[in-house]
């Protein structure tokens, strides 16, 4: 016997129920269109279903134990892929746990690199300001040391011989006490000694001698 549905336009056989009701779970975006998990999902289903058709009947005795035993293997076999599931969850989420820990490694390193390079670029900065200034310090003296050995070099000059020994106001005539040269140095060497002037007897001895006129 079957049951017609007017809403749908299909029919089922009584006793029945089709694989479509068993996917009513099922809506767009969640399982659908199916994915992997869903269509492995929906094969673990027909294997239930198959599995619990081949089970003896309840009106006889003999098959209990069976029954039993092949409803305790289906129940360890559901256990068995409940656990796979499990560890494919708990694999997602370490995979999942295992970007975020290296996103927020590549962000803290990220921010030290900026840090560092913002420290490095001030450094530099100082760095270049330090040798500007002492680029600038030491044209400075050697500008100045430039300008002293001009000088020097200007102070001295080759000498001209002729024009000091014809130029009354030369060094030679007239030597200068600043350049060392000290005109009543050794004047002592010319004063006249004679003990008629520089003693009294003396003096009185040659008054004496003089005629009377």
């Amino acid at each position: 016997a079957v049951v017609s549905t007017q809403s749908t336009g299909y029919v089922t056989e009584k006793g029945t129920i089709p694989e479509l009701l068993t996917l009513a779970s099922l809506s767009y975006n969640r399982g659908l269109p199916a994915g992997l998990a869903e269509v492995e999902m929906i094969e673990r289903a027909r294997e239930k279903r198959t599995w619990e058709q081949s089970m003896p009947g309840l009106d006889d005795v003999n098959n209990l134990h069976k029954r039993r035993a092949m409803m305790e293997e289906l129940e360890r076999r559901e256990w068995v892929i409940r656990e796979k599931e499990i560890e494919k969850l708990q694999q997602v989420r370490l995979q999942v746990l295992k970007q975020i820990l290296e996103k927020r490694e590549d962000d803290n390193t990220k921010t030290n690199t900026e840090r560092l390079n913002a420290i490095w670029s001030k450094k530099q900065v100082a760095k270049e300001g330090k040798f500007k200034k002492m680029r600038t310090e030491n044209i400075k003296a050697l500008r100045k040391l430039t300008s002293k050995r001009d000088n020097v070099e200007g102070k001295l000059s080759r000498r001209d011989v002729v024009n000091d020994y014809s130029s009354f106001a030369s060094q030679v005539y007239a030597p200068q006490t600043r350049v060392g040269v000290f005109l009543d140095r050794g004047s002592e060497l010319y004063n006249v000694k004679n003990r008629y002037l520089n003693t009294y007897e003396g003096l009185l001895e040659l008054e004496s001698s003089l005629p009377d006129y």
